[in-house]
C-alpha cells in the first residue's frame, strides 16, 4: 500500500494518509490503472451560505451532465465514477479543510468552488498535491493561468467586461461610468472595467456609493452631469429596487446606455419598472442556446424538478470535462491535463474551448432583455458573442 502525503498551502506540514496512489497517478495502487476500481471526484462548492443558491444550480446540472456525459451509466470503461460532496459554505477555509479530506481519501478530480475567494485557495493546493481542479462559477480572473492543475468550467470576469463593451461597438475614446458599492466588491468592478475598456482606449470613472444607501438622487444627478456613453452598474443588496428606480425616475436611461450583468431568476423583480430599459450581459439563462447539450440540460433538470438558471451551464460543463479528462487519462493527473488542455467541444452554450496556454474557458457570451410577462420578467436573447470577441488575454502564471 503506497501512502498518499497531503501537502497543506502555507504550512511546513505533511500529513501521511494511507490511500490507493501516490498524487498524480492512476487511483487504485495497481499496475493496471485501478482496475475496477471507481474513479473518485470530490466536489467543494456552496452548499449552504450566501451563494448556496449559485452552489444548488452548480450541483443539480452537474448531476445532469454526467449523466449525459457517460450516456446514462454514470462510468468511464466500466468503472463508476463516484461522487463525494463537501460543503464550504463560501468559506476558503472550510473548502481547503474539505479539499484536504478529499485528496487523502484519493480523488482523482476536485471540482466546484463557487466563490472565487475558494477557488483561490484550493488552486495552490491542488498543485502542491498535484491534484486536478475544475474551478466552477467563481469568476475571479486569477484563477486563469494560476497554475497547471487548475482549470474552470465557468467564465471569467473579463468575459462579462468585454461583452459589456461590445454594446459600444469600438470603445475608443468613449466615455464610460461606473456605478458601484463602495465596497470590496465595488472596487474589483471599478478595477475590470478599467482594466479591460480602459486598456482598450475608454475614458473610465467611477461613482461609488455606500452599500446602505438610501437616497440615490446625488449619485444619479452626477451621473448625468457625466454624460457618459455607458453606465456600467455593480450593485447588489436589499436596495437595489430603490436604486434602479431612482435611475430611472431622473431619467439616466434617456441619457445613456445602462448595462449590468443579469442575475439568477429570483433576482429579476428586483430592477423593478426599469427591468425593461437595462441592457443586459450574461453569461447563461434560460433559452439562451439551442443545441444537443443545451437540450439535454434543460430536459434533466425538469425531470428532476429543476430549471436552466445562470450557473447551470457551469455544473453541466464541469461534468463534461470531468469524464472527458478520466476517459483520455484514467486518473493519471499529468494525462488528465494533457487531455483538457487545448480541448474543444460543445456545451450547452454553443462551441467551448479550454486554451491550451492558461486554460482559459473560451465561450460565447449574450447580451439580453427582460420582458414582462405577466408578473414576470423574462429574458430574451440579444447577440450571441463569439468567443473570440471576449477572450481574455494569455494569462502568464501558469
Amino acid at each position: 500500500m503506497t501512502q498518499r502525503w497531503i501537502i497543506l498551502t502555507g504550512t511546513a506540514l505533511s500529513l501521511s494518509l494511507a490511500a490507493c496512489g501516490a498524487p498524480g497517478q492512476a487511483s487504485g495502487g495497481g499496475d493496471d490503472g485501478g482496475g475496477d476500481a471507481p474513479f473518485e471526484v470530490g466536489l467543494v462548492y456552496s452548499k449552504s451560505g450566501p451563494l448556496a443558491p449559485y452552489g444548488a444550480q452548480y450541483k443539480a446540472a452537474f448531476d445532469v451532465g454526467l449523466d449525459y456525459a457517460t450516456d446514462g451509466t454514470g462510468e468511464v470503461d466500466g468503472r463508476e465514477i463516484r461522487i463525494s460532496e463537501k460543503d464550504d459554505a463560501g468559506d476558503p477555509s472550510k473548502a481547503v479543510s474539505a479539499a484536504t479530506t478529499l485528496i487523502g481519501q484519493g480523488s482523482d478530480i476536485l471540482a466546484g468552488s463557487t466563490s472565487s475567494g475558494v477557488a483561490l485557495q484550493v488552486a495552490p493546493l491542488a498543485k502542491d498535491n498535484k491534484t486536478l481542479f475544475i474551478s466552477g462559477p467563481a469568476a475571479t480572473d486569477g484563477v486563469t493561468g494560476l497554475n497547471e492543475y487548475t482549470f474552470r468550467s465557468g467564465r471569467q470576469t473579463y468575459q462579462d467586461v468585454a461583452t459589456a463593451g461590445t454594446m459600444l461597438g469600438d470603445v475608443d475614446g468613449k466615455k464610460v461610468t461606473v456605478l458601484a458599492q463602495d465596497s470590496a466588491f465595488g472596487t474589483a468592478n471599478i478595477d475590470a472595467v478599467k482594466g479591460v475598456l480602459g486598456e482598450k482606449g475608454a475614458e473610465v470613472t467611477a461613482i461609488e456609493a455606500p452599500a446602505a444607501a438610501k437616497d440615490f438622487t446625488p449619485f444619479a444627478t452626477k451621473i448625468k452631469s457625466q454624460s457618459p456613453d455607458l453606465l456600467f452598474v455593480a450593485w447588489a443588496g436589499e436596495n437595489a429596487t430603490s436604486m434602479w428606480g431612482t435611475l430611472s425616475q431622473q431619467g439616466v436611461f434617456e441619457t445613456t446606455t445602462v448595462v449590468t450583468g443579469l442575475d439568477i431568476k429570483a433576482t429579476h423583480s428586483l430592477f423593478g419598472e426599469a427591468g425593461t430599459k437595462i441592457d443586459f450581459l450574461s453569461h447563461f439563462f434560460k433559452g439562451a442556446a439551442d443545441n444537443e447539450a443545451y437540450t439535454a440540460l434543460e430536459s434533466g433538470l425538469e425531470e428532476n424538478g429543476e430549471e436552466v438558471d445562470l450557473f447551470s451551464n457551469d455544473g453541466f460543463v464541469a461534468a463534461q470535462m470531468v469524464v472527458h479528462a478520466l476517459k483520455e487519462g484514467e486518473g493519471d493527473t499529468n494525462a488528465m491535463i494533457d487531455a483538457l488542455e487545448g480541448w474543444t467541444f460543445e456545451g450547452p452554450k454553443g462551441d467551448m474551448e479550454i486554451r491550451a496556454e492558461d486554460h482559459a474557458m473560451l465561450q460565447p457570451m449574450f447580451t439580453v432583455s427582460l420582458e414582462k410577462e405577466g408578473g414576470e420578467f423574462a429574458p430574451v436573447l440579444g447577440e450571441t458573442i463569439a468567443p473570440a470577441d471576449v477572450a481574455p488575454p494569455v494569462a502568464s502564471g501558469k
